[in-house]
């Protein structure tokens, strides 16, 4: 008999994994500290008119699916009605089967709406539109309402130095029950790729940091000031997007004079290149040792493929996908050049190709110093990898070459707030590779030993190992 599709026990394929999950980690509280939501729209507790603001504006997974099946660039990021947008993208979804966007996409029908009977198609479309959108004006729906309903404790935005916080400051001001705070991203610092555009940055800078920025040292006091100001709004991890980890080899007086060109617009060498970024990711993260941040590193995107939709479009609209360069000596040269210092702060490494999952894996435990448990943390499965084949990947790559039991877990790295689900998503696919473990006999039938476990990954790990207050 066919199971029931996004039943109480979706992918929970055994006895064992069904009570790990429901007695378990069904109820337990969200950490979320990774994702890319407006805190405008929290600190406004806005409210959206229809479910495709909700759920289709700015979601560059579903756009990729709808130019695949054949929509026009104008349902996705054109000037197609909201109505017109999610007709289309009803039109996509039975495309969607074993993509997970077909899972997540019925996950959220479900959880908030209550949409448990019915698969979004042509025919259940407007039905479905009209029913979310009416249930979206209800207070309960609003922004902070939906955050509420999720179970979510806490939220972790990332913003660049330019932010001026205000946004988070009146979520704090507000005495909003859900904790609201920021990641400090200073990637736009190390984009001499495009001199114009990282000059206009710098100037911003000097504005927003109140200094002029004509050296090296210039500009590192002036993101030091920012660091400063995130951690006084209580910002307590970075984050940075990166091709890989920088570890080239640089002296003070090379990194003054590189920048010297980089503030005359004279063209850098390859070799240049690597040395000011280096010189630039390695001293914003002395900043995040000694302010006691976490420090992120994303690791394998290759961005903005499509260069004539990124000029008609602009970034993070549907175009990256997963590099291959190489890892492994750069990330050991990084992450060794800060240890050696005793200067290697608490470190989350996520890996973009699932090549690397082992690589990362290991690489982990080469600068685990016994000074606090799981200090540097393999992250969840990311971007491509959010869905069952990449999280089992990924719990199984730490599984084999580190601990489990130390895992802060899973964070949604969405810009939707309607994304929440994916980590019942995760949750689920946990329980089920712990309950086939159990019914091979692989792990010990022992439920509060595996419970707590289960708990410890989808919250507490993440509560104790951020400094982040839940109170």
């Amino acid at each position: 008999m066919a199971k029931p599709f996004i039943g109480e026990n979706f992918l929970l394929q055994n006895k064992t994994a069904r009570k790990l999950y429901h007695d378990y980690a069904e109820h337990m509280p969200i950490y979320d500290y990774h994702c890319h939501l407006p805190a405008e729209l929290i600190a406004n507790d806005h409210t959206f008119e229809n479910i495709t603001q909700a759920w289709l504006y700015g979601d560059h997974y579903k756009w990729r699916a709808m130019r695949t099946n054949g929509v026009d660039e104008k349902y996705c990021t054109g000037n197609a009605t909201d109505w017109e947008k999610f007709e289309k993208w009803a039109q996509t979804v039975p495309a969607t089967l074993r993509n997970p966007l077909y899972h997540w996409t019925h996950m959220e029908l479900k959880n908030p709406f209550g949409v448990k009977d019915k698969l979004l198609d042509a025919d259940t479309a407007r039905e479905i539109y009209d029913h979310c959108n009416a249930l979206l004006q209800e207070p309960e729906f609003s922004v902070r309402g939906l955050l509420r309903k999720f179970n979510v404790e806490l939220v972790c935005t990332t913003e660049g130095p330019l932010d001026s916080l205000e946004h988070h400051k009146k979520i704090a001001a507000d005495g909003f029950e859900v904790k609201v705070h920021t990641a400090f991203r200073p990637d736009k610092a190390l984009g001499v790729e495009n001199l114009d555009t990282l000059n206009a940055w710098l100037d911003r800078l000097s504005q927003v940091a109140g200094l002029e920025i004509k050296s090296f040292s210039d500009l590192l006091e002036a993101i030091s000031k920012r660091h400063d100001y995130f951690h006084e709004n209580g910002c307590r991890l970075s984050d940075y997007g990166l091709d890989c980890a920088y570890a080239q080899s640089y002296t003070k007086s090379e990194a003054e004079k590189i920048f010297e060109k980089v503030r005359s617009r004279q063209q850098l060498s390859p070799d240049e290149c690597l040395k000011y970024k280096s010189a630039v990711l390695y001293e914003c993260c002395l900043m995040d040792a000694e302010a006691g941040w976490v420090m992120q590193l994303h690791l394998g995107a290759l961005r903005n493929n499509n260069t004539r939709l990124y000029k008609k479009l602009g970034p993070d609209t549907g175009f990256d996908s997963i590099g291959d360069l190489p890892q492994a000596a750069s990330l050991s040269g990084f992450l060794d050049s800060l240890d050696e210092k005793n200067k290697l702060p608490k470190t989350i490494l996520y890996n973009l190709n699932p090549a690397d999952n082992e690589l990362f894996a290991a690489m982990l435990g080469n600068f685990q110093d016994g000074s606090v448990g799981g200090k540097l943390q393999y992250g969840s499965g990311w971007w491509f990898f959010d869905q069952k084949d990449g999280m089992e990947k990924q719990i199984t790559a730490l599984s084999n070459l580190g601990l489990l039991s130390r895992f802060v877990g899973m964070v949604t790295d969405s810009r939707s707030f309607l994304s929440f689900p994916r980590h019942d998503y995760f949750r689920r696919v946990l329980c089920n590779l712990l309950g086939n473990d159990v019914e091979q006999g692989l792990l010990p039938a022992d439920y509060d030993l595996l419970g707590s476990m289960v708990q410890d990954i989808c919250f507490n790990n993440a509560a104790n190992y951020f400094s982040m207050k839940l109170d």
